[in-house]
């Protein structure tokens, strides 16, 4: 996947005098472009508004994140018994998205603080894990997609497709995804040598590649992470509209390409909405860090848009547990029913307490 996820811009306060100004210039120079006065405007944009754009965004994530989504995988492994329907992706999108909000309290203190007293492994590990929870996401909701599709249109298949073949296809997107987010960490512990031992996340530096490399892995990335999902959805999001318009089946098989096509149109909103501005700024803000795009407003522009498509790509955590509820009528029932019988035997236990005090 791309190398380049956290903003490269601007060191912290605690990070002073030439040694700022040199990193300044290693991340933003963008050649010859004239005239003096033009390199200078470009090299000092500013970016400081990204720390508290962070801290924010990820305070807001955290608690519904977490809440939401442990909510979600509880009843979504425990009281569903029939894997069917997309359920197994559904459980694994879950796991992605508490991988990448269990980390954020570590995001949170530094942006507020702009101190790392941490392990340094626990910094790239973060890295990691919003790697992984954006790739794995954008993957099982295209599962997501793809299956409902494949039912709606095939249903006599649908009846012989067994659980295991869902679990085959999950453990495949774990290995592939995890695997091909592995350099990320790599190329960052190879310049921690030469950075603050304070710095993370957004302050943290990056080995330069040269282009054919970099053509090349940013291609497969945006081919990969980006273009074929998103043909696949539109392609999905299609076939089931046509479906639903030239149905020729009784009231239930209309409910059922209904139900079908409302799960299929929020795993597309969830998609656009959270991975396809990041992936549209991260090809600019490749090109500007190659120096292959050398215009000023472009380069500004997409420095600054940049921490807006990483907070973007950071809801998706409280996107898809909404996707669940609405799309999944054996999700809603059972969060009614297993949710108020919590609330009961809290309610009831607090009563014969209070009673037993008295």
């Amino acid at each position: 996947m791309g190398l380049g996820l956290e903003q490269q811009e601007k060191e912290p306060s605690f990070i002073q005098g030439n040694h700022t100004q040199s990193l300044l210039n290693e991340h933003t120079s963008t050649g010859k472009m004239g005239s003096n006065g033009t390199t200078h405007s470009c090299n000092n944009m500013n970016v400081t508004f990204q720390y508290s754009l962070y801290a924010v965004t990820y305070i807001v994530v955290f608690i519904p994140g977490l809440l939401a989504n442990s909510t979600a995988l509880w009843v979504l492994y425990r009281f569903i018994s029939k894997k069917n329907k997309a359920i197994i992706f559904m459980i694994n999108l879950s796991v992605a998205d508490l991988a990448h909000v269990l980390s954020l309290p570590l995001r949170i203190y530094y942006y507020i603080n702009h101190h790392w007293p941490f392990p340094r492994f626990l910094c790239l590990l973060c890295f990691y894990l919003k790697y992984l929870n954006m790739y794995a996401s954008i993957c099982f909701l295209t599962c997501i997609s793809l299956q409902r599709c494949f039912f709606l249109l095939k249903p006599f298949k649908a009846r012989n497709w067994k659980r295991r073949y869902d679990m085959a296809i999950s453990a495949a997107i774990w290995v592939i995804v995890g695997t091909a987010c592995l350099p990320f960490p790599i190329v960052r512990s190879a310049v921690l040598a030469n950075k603050s031992q304070d710095a993370c996340f957004a302050d943290l530096g990056y080995t330069q590649m040269s282009v054919a490399p970099s053509v090349v892995m940013i291609t497969l990335a945006e081919l990969a992470g980006f273009v074929v999902p998103v043909v696949i959805i539109a392609w999905c999001t299609w076939k089931t509209v046509i479906s639903l318009q030239h149905a020729r089946v009784a009231c239930e098989g209309e409910t059922e390409k209904r139900k079908a096509l409302r799960m299929v149109f929020m795993c597309a909103g969830v998609f656009f909405i959270c991975f396809t501005p990041y992936h549209i700024n991260f090809l600019f803000y490749t090109l500007v860090k190659e120096k292959v795009i050398t215009s000023c407003p472009i380069i500004q522009s997409t420095h600054y848009f940049h921490p807006f498509s990483l907070c973007l790509a950071s809801l998706c955590c409280c996107l898809d547990p909404i996707l669940y509820y609405f799309t999944t009528s054996e999700f809603r029932d059972q969060l009614s029913r297993h949710g108020s019988s919590v609330i009961r035997s809290r309610l009831m236990s607090k009563e014969s307490g209070s009673s037993m005090a008295s």
